[in-house]
C-alpha cells in the first residue's frame, strides 16, 4: 500500500468480506444475516461498508438512530433497515424513508401505531424488542399481553420480528445466565405465536452469540463488532481481520536537551537528550488524553514510539530517540501489527470505544475492494 501523506483511516473492504464470510459460515444457509452499521459503521465509512455488505449478501441492516437509516437510504441502500432506538418524534420520517422501528415499550408501540394509522399504513413492518436480562430496552415477559393486544388491535402494523439482546454472550462464566435469556426469549415468542396467529422472525444472537450459541440462531443473527474484525476473545480475534488502520505522519522532529519540557503543563521533562516528533492527530480526532504520558505508543518503521506529554486537541508528541525516521514518514496509530484491542487496552478502554470514537474529520480511504 502507498504510504500515508496525511492522517487517514484506511478501511479494508477485503478484510470486511473475510469477516462477513467467516461469520456467515458459522450459521445455516436459511438463517438471515443482519449487519449492524450504526455509529458510521463502527467508526469506519458507513456508505462504503453498507454497499460492500449488500454485494456480499446481507439481508438486513441495523442502525441506532433514525438519522443513520435516512443517510443509508439517501446513499441508495434499499435493503431493509432496523432502527434500534427510534424516538417518537421521528416516526413520520421512519415511514417516509421505509425504515423499520424497534418498538420496546407500550408508549412507543402505541405512538407508532397512531402514526401508522394517520399515514394510512397497512401491516407496516415493526420489530418488537423484549428485555430478557440486559435491562436496557424492551418489553418484559409480564408485558406480552400488552404487545398482543396492541398488535391485534390494529391493522396498520405487523411484527416483522421479535428480538432480544444477550448481556454476556462472550463470557463463559455467564453461560447459565445467557441460556436463561435464550430460554425466556423462546418462551415469550412461542406464547405470542399462538396468540397472534402468525410467526415473526426471531433473533437474539450478536457476534459472540453467533459463535458461542449456535442453537440460538433462530431465523436471523446480528453481527456488529465481528464484521469490523473483533471477536471479543483472543481465539476469535485470530480468525478475523480488523478492517481499519489509523495512520498519520511526522510533522516535525525536535531535539531536546536534558531538562527541557514538552507540551501543555510541561507534562514531559527530558531526563537526557531526546529526539521527539509531533504528529497531526489529537483528542479531537479520537486519540484521547488517557493515551498520553507514556501510557500508549505508535509504530514508526516497525519501531514502537511512546506518546509523551499530554495529548493536545490536534497533535500528539512521541519519543523517537534511537529510531531512524524523517519528517513526513508514516506513523501507525493502530492497525496491522498494532492491533486496536492492544492500543485500546493501553488507554484502559475497549476496541469498541476506540474505533467508534475516531472523528469524522479524519479522512476515510477505502482499499481492498
Amino acid at each position: 500500500m502507498p504510504k500515508a501523506r496525511e492522517t487517514v483511516l484506511e478501511i479494508d473492504l477485503g478484510a470486511l468480506a473475510h469477516n462477513y464470510n467467516y461469520i456467515r459460515s458459522r450459521t445455516n444457509d436459511d438463517v438471515k444475516f443482519m449487519a449492524v452499521v450504526k455509529a458510521f459503521g463502527y467508526g469506519s465509512d458507513v456508505t462504503g461498508i453498507a454497499k460492500k455488505l449488500v454485494e456480499l449478501g446481507a439481508d438486513y441492516f441495523a442502525v441506532a438512530y433514525t438519522s443513520e437509516g435516512i443517510a443509508l437510504r439517501k446513499a441508495g441502500i434499499e435493503t431493509p433497515i432496523l432502527v434500534l432506538h427510534p424516538q417518537s418524534i421521528n416516526f413520520e420520517a421512519i415511514i417516509e424513508h421505509c425504515l423499520e422501528p424497534s418498538l420496546y415499550s407500550e408508549f412507543v408501540l402505541q405512538k407508532f401505531i397512531e402514526t401508522a394509522e394517520k399515514q394510512k399504513q397497512k401491516e407496516y413492518p415493526v420489530h418488537i424488542k423484549f428485555n430478557t436480562g440486559l435491562n436496557r430496552l424492551g418489553f418484559s415477559e409480564k408485558e406480552t399481553s400488552i404487545v398482543r393486544d396492541l398488535l391485534k388491535g390494529s391493522t396498520s402494523v405487523k411484527a416483522a420480528s421479535f428480538f432480544s439482546h444477550l448481556a454476556a454472550s462472550e463470557d463463559w462464566r455467564e453461560r447459565e445466565f445467557t441460556l436463561l435469556q435464550i430460554h425466556t426469549f423462546r418462551k415469550i415468542a412461542l406464547k405470542l405465536y399462538d396468540e397472534l396467529g402468525y410467526r415473526p422472525m426471531l433473533h437474539i444472537c450478536n457476534t459472540s452469540g453467533i459463535i458461542n450459541y449456535p442453537k440460538a440462531h433462530f431465523d436471523m443473527v446480528r453481527s456488529g463488532i465481528g464484521l469490523y474484525g473483533f471477536g471479543n476473545d483472543e481465539p476469535e480475534d485470530q480468525k478475523l481481520k480488523p478492517i481499519g488502520t489509523l495512520k498519520t505522519i511526522i510533522s516535525q522532529i525536535h531535539h531536546m536537551q536534558k531538562g527541557d519540557t514538552l507540551g501543555y503543563n510541561r507534562a514531559f521533562k527530558a531526563d537526557k537528550s531526546k529526539k521527539t516528533a509531533t504528529l497531526p492527530i489529537g483528542h479531537a480526532d479520537g486519540i484521547n488524553r488517557q493515551y498520553g504520558n507514556d501510557r500508549a505508543g505508535v509504530l514508526i518503521n516497525g519501531n514502537y514510539a511512546p506518546i509523551i506529554g499530554n495529548v493536545c486537541m490536534d497533535m500528539i508528541m512521541i519519543d523517537i530517540t534511537g529510531i531512524e525516521c524523517e519528517e513526513g514518514d508514516e506513523v501507525i496509530i493502530f492497525g496491522g501489527p498494532q492491533h486496536a484491542t492492544k492500543f485500546a487496552a493501553m488507554g484502559n478502554t475497549i476496541s469498541y470505544e476506540l474505533i467508534t470514537g475516531i472523528s469524522q474529520r479524519v479522512k476515510r480511504v477505502l482499499i481492498g475492494n
